[in-house]
């Protein structure tokens, strides 16, 4: 079973398959695409990426807990590829999503819908992957790595209050050790802050405490009771919205906002069409102070 206390391999280094005798953490479905770049070896080369890095990702192990078949996190990574450099160079967006079940339902609730548009891929056909967390090997597994420990950070913050710090932590440690190589999305000077430096500071900065704090009130006092007690789930999950207002009001239209919002706008929509007038009201206030260019999309909550 999945156990709070959690521990950094600060000494592992980590290659395909080389942990295939623990059981691994995520049921994650890769996918590589090139439609801009032709080429009968191109396509060899990418089918063989899709395969190293399915087994780099599910084989691994990659927390100090034990997890059951039932309980591996589901998750996707889309890849597409967008030019080739040179060979085995290329620059790349990745998706990457992730969803964890509702207690007593046969629904799974998102936890994570982000795109990367600056992830620079360098690898030949055959190539085996190394990641360490003591300093960066390749940016190829830097970034999938980075996002492996996202996923698990927002997935153990959902079922306990905090519970995702080491993840996060994890998550900065290979932010900090990519960013004196150059590579985009690492650096705190990129024009934006919409890069992987900031989304994993601002997580752990005080002023976005009540995002992590969302994270347990929506899912374990919100989603995880319905089955069993609607009213008061959606209750708790108007209050745990309400948790939001103050991280906006701090850092208005954030990257973290609005990677979150994008996650669970569709449905806390359809968790408020079922709502009372005045749980529809005061949500629809809610969700058009912290969430204000889509409110056009929130109307549809009052019958707008």
């Amino acid at each position: 079973m999945k156990k709070i206390a959690l521990f950094l391999f600060y000494t592992c280094i980590f290659t395909y398959g080389s942990f295939y005798s623990f059981s691994q953490e995520l049921n994650c479905q890769i996918t590589i695409v090139s439609q801009q770049i032709q080429g009968t070896q191109e396509r060899q080369i990418f089918d063989q990426l899709e395969k190293a890095l399915t087994e780099f990702v599910n084989n691994n192990k990659w927390t100090n807990d034990n997890f059951e078949p039932i309980e591996k996190i589901d998750c996707s990574m889309l890849i597409n590829i967008t030019q080739k450099n040179d060979i085995g160079d290329y620059n790349a967006t990745i998706q990457v999503q992730a969803r964890r079940p509702v207690y007593k339902s046969t629904y799974f609730t998102p936890t994570l819908n982000i795109m990367d548009e600056n992830f620079h891929i360098l690898y030949q056909q055959f190539t085996q992957l190394f990641f360490n967390y003591n300093n960066f090997q390749t940016n190829l597994t830097s970034v999938i790595a980075y996002y492996i420990n996202i996923i698990l950070a927002l997935d153990y913050d959902s079922f306990s209050l905090y519970g995702g710090t080491t993840f996060w932590n994890n998550a900065q440690i290979i932010a900090s050790n990519a960013q004196s190589f150059g590579e985009k999305g690492w650096s705190p000077s990129e024009t934006g802050q919409k890069n992987r430096y900031w989304y994993v500071d601002n997580q752990l900065q005080p002023s976005f405490q009540g995002i992590r704090e969302f994270m347990y009130q929506y899912h374990r006092r919100g989603l995880d009771i319905m089955y069993e007690k609607p009213e008061e789930g959606r209750a708790n999950i108007l209050k745990a919205l309400e948790l939001l207002v103050k991280v906006y009001q701090a850092r208005p239209a954030s990257f973290n906002m609005q990677v979150l919002m994008n996650t669970k706008r569709d449905e806390i929509i359809k968790i408020f069409k079922e709502a009372t007038p005045e749980e529809k009201q005061k949500v629809l206030e809610i969700l058009s102070t912290i969430d204000p260019a889509n409110t056009s999309k929130y109307q549809v909550i009052t019958g707008g």
